[in-house]
């Protein structure tokens, strides 16, 4: 729409500028603005209208693509309309700009042509009569009174909206205090259940070790009463007496070795099963356990090493009972076929992986989750005739967790069972007493865990900064491997409290985080993208190195 000229007016004398109020009012009407908007743009051209009026200042109203415009021309000689005006007239339209020699005025029309025709606009303007500054002052006067009036009315509607407000705040205030209520007492009530289930978990280790202790003493006694009967120095028996006492003998001997079982389950539950670490001849252990078991006539059992994984430096003592319960288990419950155990290196994932497999009866799949619950047994065991006791998966996976390792099981029913144990390589003691990973993502600990197994004799885990330092006040660790983005604690408090502890600053420090640029100066900072088992023990090794210098 190109610009159509409505009306021209030249502001000679100070009455001119009533004119041009009225006239900007009448043609602000015409063009399909409300009145607010029409005493806005009338109050705008008399506020810069007033500053340039004299010989040769003309305002010209035009009508363009939707918008009013005003532009006032005045002779260069003229004092420009001040600064306070224009800020004034830009509050109260869209837009008022000041040039040299030209201040243009600019509002919007409501998103849609004037209702009459630009020639017809041009014409109501035209017959506007000359008018007073009394008269002009009397619509003033109107036009305060009704603004005034539309102000106490909105003034009344806003403070009944603020009361409206004020009772929604308070209803939402009372909700949230009973809602807080709530969480507190749901707080209170978890911490009870916490303590309940940890009273029970501690009552409940007591309580095997109480039995197991108690335990061990008659049954070694029945089995050295039936050693003693079935010696060439004893009374002569009977065929079917010395298979009773023999049966007997068997019986206890699988008790203690059941008593044993739960006696470690609960030291290991407890914290208190630790590893006696030394370099183990896997070759030999294996061909040990081959010449120990006894398979059945049907069943054949076969045993390979790889030379790369002829030695790992862990628990012997674990790692046998472990293989044990694993081979037991396999030939029991394997009636024709081949059970096998493999060793080999992965040295990608620097961990050496012990395989025990057999084409047994298998287990279903809704029970591959609760082969790992202790006293449970599959169902369909009673096919080959052949009961355990249900700790042998849970006893060998917490050994296996004991030694930082791993063990999964995958079976397919009807076709076999392959447990996999995976321990960590070491090649040495310890090169660290105690490392402390505190990071929230327990992946990443798990991960960390394992990479570090043979660096540190001991690791503990902390999910974040404030339970990182509940752990360093009790036990104090020689490195640290943190995250910067921990909750309640992130990396640079927790580093900022160690620096102010003196117990605490001269522990060295490994960062680890999956935003390398705000982690913390004076320390190893490693990314957790592609972060590879070498690089992660060379940057504790440093840090530990930077401490005991």
């Amino acid at each position: 729409m190109t610009a159509l000229e409505l009306a021209r007016l030249r502001l000679s004398e100070d009455r001119d500028v009533f004119a041009l109020r009225r006239l900007g009012r009448a043609a602000a009407e015409l063009a399909g603005l409300e009145a607010q908007d029409q005493i806005r743009v009338a109050t705008a051209l008399s506020e810069v209208g007033r500053e340039v009026v004299g010989a040769g200042t003309v305002a010209v109203f035009t009508l363009e693509a939707e918008e009013l415009r005003v532009t006032i021309e005045h002779l260069a000689g003229t004092r420009p309309a001040g600064r306070e005006s224009l800020a004034l007239a830009g509050r109260l339209v869209d837009d008022a700009t000041a040039a040299e020699g030209r201040i243009t005025i600019v509002k919007r029309l409501p998103g849609r042509l004037p209702g009459l025709p630009a020639d017809q606009i041009r014409e109501r303007l035209a017959q506007l009569a000359p008018v007073s500054a009394m008269e002009e002052l009397r619509q003033q006067n109107q036009e305060l009174a009704a603004t005034l009036e539309d102000v106490l009315r909105l003034n009344a509607e806003l403070q009944e909206t603020n009361r409206g407000v004020m009772a929604l705040y308070h209803e939402l205030s009372a909700e949230l205090e009973e809602t807080n209520r709530g969480v507190v007492a749901l707080y209170a009530e978890l911490d009870e259940k916490s303590t309940q289930l940890r009273e029970s978990a501690e009552a409940k280790n007591r309580f095997w070790a109480t039995v197991s202790h108690e335990l061990r003493t008659p049954l070694s006694s029945i089995i050295g009463l039936v050693r003693l009967m079935t010696t060439a120095d004893g009374e002569p028996l009977t065929e079917e007496q010395e298979r009773q006492i023999r049966f007997i003998g068997n019986s206890a001997e699988t008790l203690l070795a059941l008593v044993g079982d739960l006696l470690d389950l609960a030291k290991a539950e407890s914290g208190r099963l630790l590893p006696e670490l030394a370099p183990v001849d896997v070759e030999d252990l294996v061909r040990h356990l081959h010449a120990t078991m006894q398979p059945t006539s049907d069943v054949v059992l076969r045993t390979e090493v790889a030379p790369a994984a002829a030695e790992v430096y862990t628990d012997e003592t674990m790692l046998v009972r472990v293989l044990r319960n694993l081979l037991s288990n396999a030939l029991k419950f394997t009636r024709e076929g081949e059970v096998r155990l493999d060793a080999r290196l992965d040295e990608q994932a620097g961990q050496v992986v012990i395989t025990v497999s057999d084409t047994g009866i298998g287990i279903a799949e809704e029970d591959l989750d609760r082969v790992f619950e202790e006293f449970f047994q599959v169902p369909h065991a009673l096919q080959v005739k052949a009961r355990g006791t249900g700790l042998g998966l849970p006893y060998a996976r917490t050994l296996v967790r004991a030694l930082d390792g791993q063990l999964d099981l995958a079976s397919t029913f009807g076709r076999g069972t392959t447990v996999t144990v995976r321990l960590p390589v070491r090649h040495g003691p310890p090169e660290i007493g105690r490392l402390l990973i505190a990071d929230d993502d327990q992946g990443f600990r798990e991960l960390a865990r394992r990479m570090l197994y043979g660096i540190a004799s001991e690791v503990d885990e902390a999910a974040d900064g404030v339970e990182a330092l509940e752990l360093m006040a009790v036990r104090r660790p020689d490195v640290i491997v943190l995250d910067m983005l921990m909750p309640r604690l992130d990396g640079n408090a927790l580093l900022q409290r160690m620096a102010e502890d003196e117990r605490l600053k001269e522990v060295a420090v490994v960062v680890v985080t999956v935003a390398p640029g705000k982690a913390a100066r004076d320390h190893p900072v490693l990314s957790k993208h592609e972060l590879r088992r070498e690089q992660f023990l060379d940057a504790v090794r440093e840090a530990a190195r930077g401490r005991r210098a």
